[in-house]
């Protein structure tokens, strides 16, 4: 038994006789005949009285009649269901954010989604690179924002690039708009841990041009480490968009590294198993449209992936 005769079947009956049906499903004739002869073989019993004036159900075509709406209608329901679900996809995505990165991509990103994917609910979870990398690997998140070189981006799509700055005092003495990279061994620095992926990407240009810095303080949490630099404690070394807010309040002043300028690819990693889901596919759209949105309006210092 195949779907289509049960379609054919249902639609004989409806017609009334195989002409209405054959014109009303765009099916010849003798193709409709056929099919409903091979229910009959195949269940063994007659299903349609045909006479002059059309067809009737016999009991068990009655029966079956009951049952192939049914069929049909269930069908129906589901194609509806897994259309809608690519349409308009429902459900739970978790993702995993930097600190940095959360600070100027979270807020409009869970502003659109409200507005765009009302069916799907977020869960946004922040913290420092180095757990947000493990925890990515451990298949607790859905989509992760990670930072990359340049290198070693792999398959994950670029999100935008970033260039890297000494963050100063307020209070300091003027600086240029720009410090070279040599020079950086002058400035007691409070960086994140060595497991982190900004310092790496720092430590890792660093040592190539053998230049040194002067870390004194090693600490795992963004807010506390703009603070130590608002209070004069220290120097740093972040990206614009980790101090964009305290930036743009005075509390803190930024210069950029120069020969060499240090870069970052801000990326989106997709947990393989997840490639497929209407829901996480349609937030991964999202972000990507996010975050090109907010590079090109300026609240992003940072530059958007070539959109080819």
């Amino acid at each position: 038994m195949e779907i289509r005769q049960l379609r054919y079947f249902v639609g004989v009956v409806d017609a009334g006789s195989f002409t209405k049906a054959a014109s009303l499903l765009h099916v010849a004739q003798s193709a409709l005949s056929l099919h409903v002869r091979q229910l009959e073989d195949a269940f063994g019993t007659q299903l349609l009285v045909r006479d002059r004036t059309g067809v009737t159900v016999t009991t068990s075509g009655a029966k079956l009649l009951e049952r192939a709406r049914n069929i049909l209608k269930e069908i129906q329901l589901t194609e509806a269901e897994l259309t809608n679900t690519v349409v308009s996809p429902a459900g739970e995505v978790t993702i995993g954010i930097p600190s940095g990165a959360a600070r100027v991509l979270s807020g409009p990103l869970l502003e659109a989604a409200r507005n765009e994917l009302p069916k799907i609910s977020l869960k946004m979870i922040e913290g420092m690179t180095g757990p947000l990398e493990e925890w990515m690997a451990s298949g607790r998140f859905n989509l992760a924002v990670l930072y990359r070189t340049a290198e070693s981006v792999g398959r994950m799509t670029v999100l935008a690039r970033e260039e890297f700055c000494l963050v100063v005092p307020p209070g300091e003495p003027p600086f240029e708009d720009s410090i070279p990279l040599s020079d950086l061994h002058a400035f007691p620095l409070a960086v994140p841990m060595r497991n982190n992926n900004v310092r790496r990407s720092v430590a890792d240009v660093v040592a190539r041009h053998g230049c040194v810095l002067d870390v004194r303080f090693e600490v795992d949490s963004l807010s506390t480490i703009i603070n130590m630099v608002m209070e004069a404690k220290a120097y740093s070394i972040l990206t614009p968009s980790a101090i964009h807010k305290e930036a743009s309040q005075g509390l803190v002043r930024t210069v950029k590294i120069i020969d060499p300028v240090i870069t970052r690819s801000v990326v989106l990693a997709v947990n393989p198993k997840d490639e497929r889901s209407p829901a996480v596919s349609a937030v991964r759209k999202l972000i990507h449209k996010v975050a090109r949105t907010l590079i090109e309006s300026g609240l992003w210092s940072a530059t958007a992936p070539d959109k080819g």
